[in-house]
């Protein structure tokens, strides 16, 4: 497990993350969704120890990994903007990830580097952003970490590319013991690969949790009445968005289902339909929920 305890970040003189708290569970694929500016790069650099903390801790497995060289081994950041030698080919490449991760598996390479089509002798420096993203995905997978950290990984690669990475992280997870955290802002995207969440908000997480559990919890329904309502008529809900046209309602609530349905038949609706929640929705009624915006 991945456990972060009250940790704090400064970056100058800005306070990106304060008293940060989170658990990840070991084998899950989390999605770590957050506004612009939020700190999620931070946070998965302080995970990988490119940072290091300012207060507080973090431990894989109850090992903190701040100063840990052979834990190190068993994580891996694939940032936003990776870093590669002047002139490097993807071989060279290889050889200096071995340096550093002696569990590289060639392997697993061969199969990725035949999958994604790359020529491994050709000069980094002349690849497309996507053809460079594939690169370092490559990398990571044959490099399998215990925790494997993706920052905006999916971005600059075609939809076969995302679907074909989408496959090989499902591989990894059924394979072995890895966890990944993924931080995107494509929240559609995530919804199709990770099986929880976590939003970072405020320098903190400010929710987390198994997406299906949350979907279960967080119920759209529309409603239409012969005669006009007001949200007052609807006081006894755990509201987290209401809009309205005319005598058409749309509510988002928080509760069980059942109960919530049959207070709603109560009102004497002429119509209730209850509609599917995405990801990208519960991230964006949570900032409501919080006065960041309102979504309509």
């Amino acid at each position: 497990m991945l456990k972060i305890e009250s940790v704090t970040k400064i970056l100058g003189s800005k306070e990106v993350l304060k008293d940060c708290n989170w658990e990840v569970i070991t084998g899950t694929v989390t999605g770590l969704i957050g506004p612009n500016g939020a700190g999620k790069s931070t946070l998965l650099r302080c995970i990988s120890d490119v940072y290091q903390c300012d207060k507080g801790k973090i431990t894989l497995d109850e090992e903190v990994i701040a100063g840990n060289v052979e834990l190190k081994r068993e994580i891996l950041l694939l940032s936003d903007d990776p870093y590669y030698m002047h002139n490097a080919s993807i071989h060279d490449m290889k050889e200096f990830y071995k340096i550093f991760y002696p569990q590289f598996d060639e392997i697993a390479y061969d199969k990725y580097l035949k999958l994604f089509r790359l020529d491994e002798k050709k000069v980094m420096n002349n690849f497309s952003k996507g053809m460079k993203r594939q690169a370092f995905i490559l990398m990571a997978l044959a490099i399998k970490p215990k925790l494997l950290l993706l920052d905006e990984s999916f971005d600059g690669l075609d939809p076969m590319m995302r679907l074909l990475f989408k496959r090989a992280i499902a591989e990894c997870i059924e394979d072995g013991n890895m966890t990944i955290i993924i931080s995107s802002h494509n929240l559609r995207e995530l919804e199709d690969i990770c099986d929880s969440f976590a939003i970072l908000e405020d320098h903190s997480i400010s929710s987390a949790g198994i997406i299906d559990e949350k979907k279960d919890d967080i119920h759209k329904i529309q409603l239409a009445y012969a005669e006009e309502k007001t949200r007052e008529d609807f006081a006894d809900f755990n509201i987290i968005h209401y809009s309205q046209t005319s005598r058409v309602i749309n509510l988002v609530v928080e509760g069980n289902l059942e109960e919530i349905q049959e207070k709603l038949e109560a009102t004497n609706p002429l119509l209730m339909e209850v509609l599917s929640v995405s990801l990208e929705e519960i991230f964006l009624y949570e900032m409501e929920k919080k006065g960041v915006f309102k979504y309509e």
